[in-house]
């Protein structure tokens, strides 16, 4: 059997992940394959150089724990001004994410990774999904994570690229293609308990980024559930952290560790309708749902 781990875009709420893999990886799921986009692009190349021991995952914790805001979307208003007026392509450069991801990445091409692994990104000039297999690892990542008008495109290889959430989020038919008959998707989720919607540009850029790959997941699933064993993990809920805010990660990482784990010995994997935990929701009671569930993901409300 082969087992794919997918893992989903979703900016800040890449720390959700790393819950995840941690409480799979204590239950000695191990992926076989990784496919990531955006923000679980740069988690699935540290796992595929890394591993998914606890070792490797403790590492990825500490990084994530260390994150703020300043490092991958760094405030600059002069270049803001620029972009603006069309003399810059984005809104934050991407140098400082690339000082972050390089030194994480452990291989530098991607077809000498230790476990294969397949980044998704989107041609933007025709808006055609494509996947990496091969070729230079760094750009991958960061043509994956480069959000329309937030971080810049990535030229490579004569294409210009962008995220891969523009085209295919969480990539289910790539690997179905590549062979896996179990797949564990990996949803960061979005922030379904906001008491306001977000004031600043950035916010809400990632808000409905956010939004459009919970809502393209869920069809997804729907059109791909006979062709593999989908386990779609639930992301957390309610949710209040936006994700352009690193400074929670250490609480998304202990509440998604703990729920996941908590999810998978109760036989979750093998519940049927995967795709009920994705609907789109708002919660208007957010602490008081918190409080109530002590951060179990449960069924949004219908």
């Amino acid at each position: 059997m082969t087992t794919a781990f997918v893992l989903s875009g979703g900016g800040s709420l890449g720390a959700v992940q790393v819950g995840m893999l941690q409480a799979l990886s204590e239950r000695g799921v191990r992926p076989d394959l990784l496919i990531g986009t955006s923000a679980g692009a740069i988690n699935a190349a540290f796992v595929a150089g890394h591993g998914a021991g606890q070792g490797a995952l403790d590492e990825l914790d500490g990084i994530w724990r260390g994150l703020r805001r300043q490092q991958v979307f760094p405030f600059d208003p002069l270049r803001h001004l620029r972009a603006l007026a069309g003399r810059r392509p984005s809104l934050c450069p991407n140098a400082n994410l690339r000082r972050l991801v390089e030194p994480h990445v452990g291989f530098r091409r991607l077809e000498d990774a230790p476990t294969p692994l397949h980044v998704v990104v989107t041609n933007l000039l025709s808006g055609e999904e494509l996947l990496l297999s091969e070729g230079d690892a760094l750009s991958a990542v960061l043509a994956s994570a480069a959000i329309p008008g937030v971080l810049p495109p990535v030229e490579r290889e004569s294409l210009v690229l962008i995220d891969g959430g523009v085209a295919d989020n969480t990539a289910l038919s790539q690997a179905v293609a590549l062979g896996a008959d179990e797949i564990y998707v990996l949803p960061t989720g979005f922030a379904c308990a906001l008491e306001r919607p977000p004031t600043s540009a950035l916010g809400t850029a990632m808000q409905a980024l956010t939004l459009l790959i919970e809502q393209r997941l869920v069809m997804e699933i729907a059109q791909f559930e006979g062709d593999a064993a989908l386990k779609v993990l639930p992301p957390l809920c309610p949710l209040a952290v936006s994700s352009i805010d690193f400074s929670q990660a250490a609480e998304l990482i202990t509440r998604s560790r703990d729920a996941t784990g908590r999810w998978l010995d109760s036989g979750g994997p093998s519940l049927p309708a995967p795709a009920r935990f994705l609907s789109l929701h708002h919660h208007s009671d957010a602490a008081a749902r918190t409080r109530a569930t002590g951060g179990v993901p449960s069924a949004p409300p219908h």
